[in-house]
C-alpha cells in the first residue's frame, strides 16, 4: 500500500504523455487517483466491526425504486447524520444531493437534476447571456473532466491564459472528475466581478495549472463572417442558442449581399444547443423537406422540417471535427443527406439523443434524455458520429507556427473546384 502512495503527479502526467493523451489521462488521472485513495481508506478510515453501529436496513425487492423501504432507510440515514456527524449539515444540499443522486443512478451523464438556481442558470445560458469566464466547455468522456473546446475572444478566459483543449479537473480546489457538465458549469460560472481558481491539465505540461478567473457578463457571439477573396462567405456557427438564428440569417444575408459564390460552414467545436434553433437555421440552407426526427422509446416519432424556400443556391463545404455535437451534427447530418455541401475535417463527436426538462411547482426540474434523433435518411449517429466525405486531420502544430488552418484552406480549395 505504501508503493501506490508514492505515486507522483509528474509520473502519471509522463505516463499521459508516454501513452498518449486520451488513454494516457485516463490511466493516470483516473486509475492513479483511485490507487491513492484507496490506499488512504483502507490503512485511516475502516472502521473495526467493534466500532460500527449497525441499523437494519433490510429490503425486500418490491419492483420499484422508492418505496416503504427505501424511505425507512433514508430516515435512518437521516437520523445518523443527525445524532453522529461531526459538522452542521446543510438540509437544502442534502435534500438536493438525494434528488441529484436518484437520477445519476440511470448512469446517463445527459440526464440531471436541478435545482431552482441551477435551472435559472440553465435557461440563461440557452439565452446566450450568462456570467462566466467566456469558454465554451463539453464533458470529456475519456477524463470526467470538463474540457475547454473554444475559448471566445476578448474575454476573462482568453485574458487569463486559457487554452482551447485544456481540461477542467477542479474549480476552486474541488475534484470535478467525473462530475456531470451540468455540474461542472454550474461551479465556472458564478456572479459577476467574482475569482473562481481552475486547476487544469494541459498537455505537455508536467504539472497541473493553477489559473484564476474573474467572472464577467458575457453576451455569446455565436455567428462570426468573413468574406474571402473570389466569393468565398465564411460563416462559424460556435453554439446553437436563441440569439443564434437571427445572427446566422443577419450574416447569411450579409455574405448574399457581398456577392457569395460559395460558402465554408465552420461547425468545428459546436457543442450543440437548442433543436428549434438547428431547425430554423436549417430552413436557411435545405431543400424542402425532414430536417431531422426523433424517435422516444416507444418508438413514437416526431418530424421537424422545412419548406425549401430559402435553399441554398451556391457550392458549400461543412466543417466539423471531434467536438462537433449534437445540434451541430443535425444540421452536417442533414446538408450530407440532401448533398447539399461536401463535409471537411474529422468524424464528429456522435451524441444523436435528445434530452427534454421537466419543471417541477417548486422551480427545481429534471432533465432526461427521451429519445434518438435520426438524419433525414434515417441515421442514428448516436456513439457513431458523422463521418465526413472528406477526411483532414488540423494540423496544430502548423498553427502554432503561423496560425494558418489547413482545414479551412482545403475548404477555399474544393470551392474554388465547384465555381
Amino acid at each position: 500500500m505504501e508503493k501506490e502512495k508514492e505515486v507522483t503527479q509528474e509520473q502519471l502526467l509522463k505516463a499521459a504523455r508516454k501513452s498518449g493523451f486520451a488513454g494516457g489521462i485516463t490511466t493516470g488521472l483516473v486509475i492513479g487517483a483511485i490507487l491513492i485513495c484507496t490506499s488512504y481508506i483502507a490503512s485511516q478510515l475502516t472502521p473495526s466491526k467493534a466500532s460500527t453501529t449497525v441499523f437494519d436496513s433490510t429490503k425486500e425487492t418490491s419492483g420499484q425504486v422508492i418505496d416503504d423501504d427505501v424511505v425507512r432507510k433514508l430516515k435512518l440515514l437521516e437520523e445518523s447524520i443527525d445524532k453522529y456527524y461531526l459538522e452542521d449539515a446543510e438540509a437544502e444540499k442534502v435534500e438536493n444531493s438525494l434528488y441529484k443522486g436518484l437520477v445519476e443512478g440511470l448512469g446517463d451523464p445527459y440526464s440531471t437534476y436541478y435545482s431552482k438556481e441551477e435551472l435559472e442558470e440553465v435557461y440563461d445560458s440557452t439565452e446566450g447571456i450568462y456570467y462566466g469566464i467566456g469558454a465554451y466547455i463539453s464533458l470529456d468522456e475519456t477524463t470526467g473532466g470538463g474540457k475547454i473546446t473554444k475559448v471566445m475572444p476578448d474575454t476573462p478566459a482568453e485574458e487569463a491564459g486559457i487554452h482551447d483543449n485544456d481540461i477542467i479537473v477542479a474549480v476552486d480546489g474541488e475534484n470535478v472528475l467525473g462530475m456531470t457538465l451540468n455540474e461542472i458549469v454550474s461551479k465556472v460560472k458564478g456572479p459577476e466581478n467574482t475569482q473562481v481558481m481552475l486547476t487544469l491539465y494541459r498537455e505537455g505540461e508536467s504539472d497541473y495549472l493553477e489559473i484564476p478567473v474573474t467572472r464577467m457578463k458575457i453576451e455569446s457571439p455565436t455567428v462570426t463572417y468573413e468574406m474571402y477573396e473570389n466569393g468565398i462567405a465564411y460563416i462559424q456557427i460556435t453554439e446553437f442558442d436563441s440569439v443564434t438564428t437571427d445572427q446566422f440569417k443577419e450574416k447569411l444575408n450579409q455574405a448574399k449581399t457581398e456577392g457569395m459564390k460559395g460558402l465554408i460552414l465552420d461547425l468545428r467545436d459546436n457543442p450543440g444547443g437548442n433543436l428549434s434553433d438547428v431547425v430554423d437555421i436549417s430552413g436557411e440552407i435545405l431543400p424542402k423537406g425532414l430536417v431531422v426526427y426523433t424517435e422516444d422509446r416507444d418508438g413514437k416519432r416526431k418530424e421537424y422540417s422545412c419548406d425549401g424556400k430559402n435553399e441554398i443556391q451556391v457550392p458549400m463545404v461543412v466543417l466539423v471535427n471531434g467536438n462537433s455535437a449534437s445540434a451541430s451534427e443535425i444540421l452536417a447530418g442533414a446538408i450530407k443527406d440532401y448533398e447539399k455541401g461536401t463535409i471537411l475535417g474529422t468524424t464528429t463527436f456522435g451524441k444523436g439523443i435528445v434530452q427534454r426538462i421537466f419543471g417541477f411547482s417548486d422551480g427545481s426540474a429534471i432533465k432526461l434524455t427521451v429519445s434518438h434523433y435520426y438524419t433525414p435518411k434515417g441515421n442514428d449517429i448516436h456513439g457513431v458520429g458523422i463521418e465526413p466525405d472528406e477526411t483532414l486531420e488540423f494540423d496544430y502544430d502548423k498553427y502554432l507556427e503561423d496560425q494558418s488552418d489547413n482545414q479551412l484552406e482545403r475548404a477555399k480549395e474544393i470551392l474554388m473546384k465547384q465555381q
